[in-house]
């Protein structure tokens, strides 16, 4: 079973950066994806990016329109844990930050709305001030 802790949260002026950590426990790490969503008040989960864990894949990232341009996903396969890295952060991100794992990989090729996510983290809370 894929168990996921998402850490690095916390709270930071508009334009600032931060980075978002998801380690990956369990055997799947280098045979899964791992996707970011974020979910704020009132808001439906949205899909940020996901990325594929292992080394031979055509497509290995996959990123959500709020994503393209300012956010970067990545992987330490040494650490198994997945990054985001998250720059010129806006008050509209402000949200709950949650990895989570698409064994099958769908993601790559059906986008957030076709993949097959499965265990999820805790979360953790980003939150952007004008």
């Amino acid at each position: 079973q894929t168990r996921l802790a998402e850490s690095g949260g916390g709270s930071v002026q508009a334009g600032g950066s931060l980075r978002l950590s998801c380690a990956v426990s369990g055997s799947s790490y280098g045979s899964v994806c791992i996707g970011w969503f974020r979910q704020s008040s009132g808001k439906e989960r949205e899909g940020v990016a996901a990325i594929y864990t292992g080394t031979m894949a055509d497509r290995k990232t996959y990123y959500g329109d709020s994503a393209k341009g300012r956010f970067t996903i990545s992987e330490d396969n040494a650490k198994h844990t997945v990054y985001l890295q998250m720059n010129g952060l806006k008050p509209e991100d402000s949200a709950m930050y949650y990895c989570a794992a698409d064994p099958p990989c769908a993601v790559l090729y059906a986008g957030f709305r076709g993949a097959k996510f499965g265990s999820w983290g805790q979360g953790t809370r980003v939150t952007v001030s004008s």
